[in-house]
């Protein structure tokens, strides 16, 4: 959600702040803008649309400035217009501002504001902190950078703010809480970015700022401060990053790049970890926490989104191997309501991003009830990774798709490690299981990159086949119920066709009502103990005249011979075969998707990270 750019050094601002600006499209959002310090003025251009749109509106104006902020807006307050994009000027037009979050205490600080005059531009709650900024800065005679402290003291919410201040032509003022920032350190240099991907072109040495954190960014000078002013001193961190990652590589769109990136995603998520010759799993986080994980009471698992499938499978496999209950929980619930939390529990956070606000929260009101957060996340560094008490990293890389696909299995991939290692230390599971289950999990980037070859142009012929549906319904048993509810979340992100994810028994209960000779059906029908139920499920659609497209394992002559279309996978364990059935489900929701037209990359209304409510 909202993307944000800075720049402070020697070279021209404009054109790194409108690279860094692509690079954020990522995010979703639905318009743009930038803040440039001339030196003497500050000028501010934005546009509602895409950054193309604003870079066609500043073509032939004032770029001529060495210090500057920018920002892709994803609309909360205010509908999308050029009005309510950002930057926004402050009253007096001697303050501009970007901001990442929400303001929930914005409608009393707005009526306080009008009460002294002020007048608002727009319809966002942004501008509203900026006046209140200002009007601290005039009242109190103090420097920017000390009523931006005033102000957050007052403020509640989230929020990520960069400003620039007319009278201080080299200098950026920055502050965060509960959104991400990051700034970079180059050459006589500093680029700021709700993450790494706008400066890795210019630099691999990087800041992550904290919650109530306060920054003053100069171009040889990186001051950071607590809100009571007192100096912190800055921990540069060195990214493990290549500009190639964020880059589409040959690939029409980022998501086939990150379908087709899965077999190496997987193996980096387990390279390291899984030791298939010495049938061992080496994971220093779950060793940090052992003890509380051997005696917890319940592993709690928060989550929104495909992360929280990522979570519900988790638990049907902790479950099975470890025999210790599981509540899979969604973040944004969780946060709200009085759970009974003790230090008997364990808390699970997953988010790709590691920035997820509603599961951020979660595990904060968790913490502070005794329970030991283990965070499973993508991005080093960022908020989750830096409360948890332990954690691992699914090492995916960088993920562009605003549809989250290889961050997914690589999730899986770890999730699978933390049961089989945790079900060995308890006893849970007999060595005969353990290794079977370690040699097929071992062997998944290859079955993966198998899937890729074989399916692909078979699951190109399905998408043209089904692309005009109005509906979809995904049915799966047990392991396979979590893809279900995973697939259909695809197809209704990239193709924007409604699509629901049922378990399979309970289709009688209700859903079975939908079916008839439009209506495509797909089930995750691969080898597993249900499978005779599975097919008894396949025929009661088929008498209904539904269309049957099947997930199945190789060599299922049953399946094959009732469903009208397939996607083969290879045999393994049932517990291991749904990281190997999501990947025919990402591509039928991508091809679908291409051929209705759509923005695959960038769905509308979605935003790749949700750092705001």
């Amino acid at each position: 959600m909202c993307g944000i750019v800075g720049y402070v050094g020697s070279n021209l601002a404009y054109p790194i702040l409108i690279d860094g600006l692509k690079k954020l499209e990522y995010r979703g959002y639905d318009s743009s803008g930038v803040a440039l310090h001339t030196g003497e003025t500050l000028e501010v251009y934005k546009k509602e649309g895409k950054v193309s749109a604003l870079e066609d509106f500043v073509y032939g104006k004032n770029i001529q400035a060495t210090v500057g902020i920018g920002h892709t807006r994803w609309a909360t307050h205010g509908e999308p217009s050029d009005r309510n994009a950002h930057p926004h000027y402050s009253n007096s037009g001697n303050i501009a501002m970007i901001h990442n979050g929400i303001i929930e205490n914005y409608a009393q600080l707005k009526s306080e504001l009008i009460q002294k005059g002020y007048t608002f531009q727009s319809d966002t709650d942004s501008e509203v902190l900026l006046n209140f900024i200002e009007d601290i800065k005039i009242n109190n005679e103090c420097s920017l950078e000390e009523a931006v402290r005033i102000a957050l003291k007052r403020v509640v919410g989230a929020y990520v703010i960069l400003l620039l201040d007319k009278y201080l032509p080299d200098t950026i003022i920055a502050a965060r809480k509960g959104s991400p920032l990051v700034i970079g350190i180059g050459d006589h240099a500093h680029y700021l970015g709700s993450d790494a991907s706008p400066m890795l072109a210019y630099t691999k040495e990087v800041v992550y700022i904290n919650d109530y954190e306060l920054a003053i960014v100069r171009p040889d000078e990186l001051i950071l401060k607590n809100l009571g002013n007192e100096r912190i001193t800055p921990f540069v961190t060195k990214l493990d990053l290549e500009l190639a990652a964020i880059e589409k590589g040959g690939y029409d769109h980022f998501m086939l790049k990150e379908i087709f990136e899965q077999p190496q995603t997987i193996f980096d998520s387990l390279r390291g970890r899984l030791d298939a010759g010495q049938q061992s799993i080496t994971l220093s986080g779950v060793d940090k926490i052992k003890d509380k994980l051997l005696q917890a009471n319940r592993v709690i698992i928060v989550a929104c989104g495909t992360s929280w499938h990522a979570g519900l499978l988790a638990e049907y496999v902790i479950e099975e191997l470890c025999r210790i209950n599981v509540e899979v929980e969604y973040a944004s619930e969780f946060r709200y309501r009085n759970p009974i939390i003790t230090d008997k529990d364990v808390i699970i956070a997953i988010s790709q991003s590691g920035e997820t606000a509603d599961t951020l929260v979660a595990i904060e009101n968790a913490k502070k009830q005794g329970a030991t957060i283990f965070g499973l996340v993508n991005v080093v560094g960022s908020s989750i990774a830096r409360l948890s008490d332990a954690g691992a990293y699914t090492h995916a890389g960088p993920e562009i798709g605003v549809a989250s696909t290889k961050a997914f299995t690589a999730q899986l991939a770890v999730l699978y490690l933390i049961a089989l290692k945790v079900a060995l230390e308890k006893g849970t599971i007999d060595r005969v299981l353990f290794n079977k289950l370690l040699g097929d999990l071992a062997k998944v980037p290859q079955y993966v990159h198998e899937i890729l070859e074989e399916q692909d142009a078979v699951i190109k012929e399905i998408a043209k086949k089904y692309k005009d549906a109005q509906d979809f319904l995904y049915l799966g048993r047990g392991y396979n119920f979590p893809i279900a509810l995973e697939g259909a979340l695809k197809l209704k992100e990239i193709s924007y066709i409604h699509a629901e994810g049922y378990p399979a028994a309970e289709m009688k209960h209700g859903p079975i009502a939908l079916v008839d000779e439009r209506l495509p059906v797909v089930f995750v029908a691969t080898k597993d103990s249900y499978h005779e139920k599975i097919v008894s499920n396949i025929q009661e659609i088929k008498a209904r005249k539904g269309k049957v497209i099947a997930v199945v394992s190789q060599g299922d002559n049953v399946v094959v011979g009732l469903a009208d279309d397939v996607m083969v996978v290879p045999l393994v364990h049932e517990i291991i075969a749904p990281i190997l059935s999501v990947i025919p489900l990402q591509l039928l929701s991508y091809y679908i998707g291409i051929d209705r037209g759509l923005d695959v990359d960038k769905p509308r209304n979605l935003a790749k990270s949700v750092t705001v409510e």
